[in-house]
């Protein structure tokens, strides 16, 4: 088990290794052409700066911490250890990317065992870092966050995600919608899970959920949610929210409210 000194230590090479993968993301943004994308499935699409980005934070961290295996988007390494795995998406908005909208990031967890233990999410257009290690609180460019503190659905903003394939559950998922649409501030769909993760870590969203997600989605900006006070669990209000394919996110406050709303449409047996 790494301890606390540890972890401190790998989170500042790790938080490095995102910022400059992000740095060559952003250069080849500037001159980023459509035909350079492809298509993994329906909707699926990568590119080769998705492929790049994902070598480099494999080859870095190979470097930071070798004992560690990988579960990567792109398939770079799959390699996995049999106490520590890194997950990482090296460019969580790949959409949003090819389409030139500014919301996409680079997203790097650690697993000990079925546990995030590090988290570091490089938000790359604002600039903005956040991260985590367990029990060491959660911060973005060194300023410490904490959830929010809204009460209720009235008081909140909730982030999801719209389905783009797997469309047999879409009228479930357009019911809750729906209800929500009524209950609270509004909805948001900005089109990276990672970066929804982290504003409710950072208090400007109460809270997030959706489903057909993977783990290098979610697993960095799980744990900097809980490490900023808040609450994740899956739709039926467990704890498989990293291999489930389903989260849901929260100040805590709102918390059980927000699981009911999803449940009351959704079913908490449905996948």
């Amino acid at each position: 088990m790494l301890t606390k000194d540890q972890l401190s230590q790998l989170l500042d090479l790790t938080r490095k290794v995102a910022e400059d993968v992000g740095t060559f993301i952003e250069k080849e943004r500037r001159h980023f052409s459509m035909d350079r994308v492809e298509h993994k499935g329906f909707n699926d699409l990568v590119s080769y700066v998705d492929k790049e980005a994902e070598r480099q934070c494999v080859s870095r961290l190979q470097e930071i911490f070798p004992e560690a295996g990988f579960i990567t988007e792109e398939g770079t390494n799959t390699t996995q250890g049999e106490t520590y795995n890194w997950v990482i998406d090296p460019l969580d908005g790949t959409t949003n990317f090819i389409h030139g909208l500014p919301v996409f990031a680079v997203s790097i967890g650690l697993m000990e065992q079925d546990e995030v233990v590090l988290g570091v999410v490089y938000e790359v257009n604002r600039m903005e870092t956040f991260y985590a290690y367990k029990g060491g609180g959660a911060y973005c460019n060194g300023v410490a966050l904490q959830v929010s503190k809204a009460p209720n659905l009235a008081a909140s903003l909730i982030a999801t995600g719209f389905p783009y394939y797997q469309f047999d559950l879409i009228d479930r998922y357009m019911n809750i919608m729906k209800s929500l649409m009524q209950k609270t501030h509004g909805l948001r769909r900005l089109g990276s899970a990672a970066v929804d993760l982290c504003y409710v870590a950072a208090g400007r969203s109460e809270g997030y959920f959706e489903y057909n997600l993977n783990s290098y989605d979610v697993a960095a900006g799980v744990l900097l949610v809980q490490e900023a006070g808040g609450q994740v669990t899956d739709f039926a209000g467990g704890r498989d929210f990293i291999f489930g394919r389903q989260v849901v996110a929260t100040n805590q406050f709102i918390h059980q409210e927000l699981l009911e709303a999803v449940g009351e449409h959704w079913g908490t047996s449905a996948q």
